[in-house]
């Protein structure tokens, strides 16, 4: 996304061709995953024009700006494509809210292969695709959605803000922006459940993914694929190595019965808080 905001004007096709290529190619044969642009809210360039907003979390951001502004959509995925011809690439579109605007993403993707088919430009016409759950109402038809795609990415921070109504930036509600939450955990399980059913890897990101309280939670979820900052990984994986993902599956059952994000934190606390201090 920094090479949409560090700039005055929208980066042109070959520019960003320049740099999804470098990207695969350095990373010597493993996979990228590509998110399309990703900007709203507090994040959008000047240059885009896009008007104030009483409610921008709620607005012009994401997959909706991209699939009202094809002309910048096209671009990127044009790029994108063409560096597929280079490595391993994945798309993956952010904040799908339901098969609607996925059919509509996929459409546009459709069209711009066929664009580069006719031109003669090489690129992966099987390459994957996959979506954000970021919304509730995608976790909710995430067995639908299951459908229609490749691979999932739950990505937390937001799913959280969005499930519980709270600005995790505003201050006077971080009390309740909590990953401990019943209703988020039920909607990350559902949404596991679903990919698991569907045959469709599915993968965690946002501080959830790296908190070492709820990384057995997770586990016992059946979540196999974990998302963090490089800094995180040795104390995840240190944590999942104590643990059989057997007893992660009865403690499940057990948190199921909670009621408050308090009362999973603290009993989060009482049956892990002892690998946290560990490590």
């Amino acid at each position: 996304m920094p090479f949409y905001m560090d700039r005055d004007r929208l980066p042109t096709e070959g520019e960003q061709f320049g740099l999804y290529k470098k990207a695969v190619q350095e990373m010597g044969g493993k996979t990228v995953i590509f998110r399309t642009l990703d900007i709203g809210c507090d994040k959008i360039p000047g240059y885009l024009n896009v008007p104030d907003e009483d409610n921008p979390a709620l607005g012009y951001r994401a997959i909706r700006l991209s699939l009202a502004r094809a002309d910048i959509f096209r671009i990127q995925l044009k790029a994108l494509l063409r560096s597929s011809a280079f490595g391993k690439a994945k798309i993956m579109f952010p904040m799908i809210s339901g098969i609607e605007e996925l059919r509509l993403a996929k459409g546009v993707l459709e069209d711009v292969k066929n664009d580069l088919r006719k031109d003669g430009v090489p690129f992966n016409p099987e390459i994957e695709v996959g979506v954000m759950i970021e919304v509730p109402a995608a976790a909710v038809v995430s067995d639908l959605i299951a459908e229609e795609v490749d691979f999932m990415s739950i990505g937390t921070n937001d799913l959280i803000q969005y499930t519980l109504a709270v600005d995790r930036t505003n201050r006077n509600l971080s009390h309740l922006f909590s990953p401990f939450h019943p209703a988020v955990l039920r909607l990350v399980k559902m949404t596991i459940d679903n990919c698991r059913k569907a045959g469709v890897k599915v993968s965690l990101c946002g501080e959830m993914a790296s908190d070492s309280l709820l990384i057995p939670v997770l586990m016992g979820m059946g979540l196999e694929r974990f998302s963090m900052n490089v800094d995180s990984i040795l104390k995840a994986r240190w944590i999942i190595s104590q643990l059989g993902k057997k007893n992660m599956e009865d403690t499940l059952s057990e948190i199921w019965e909670l009621a408050t994000a308090k009362d999973v934190r603290r009993f989060c606390e009482d049956r892990f808080g002892s690998l946290r201090k560990a490590f």
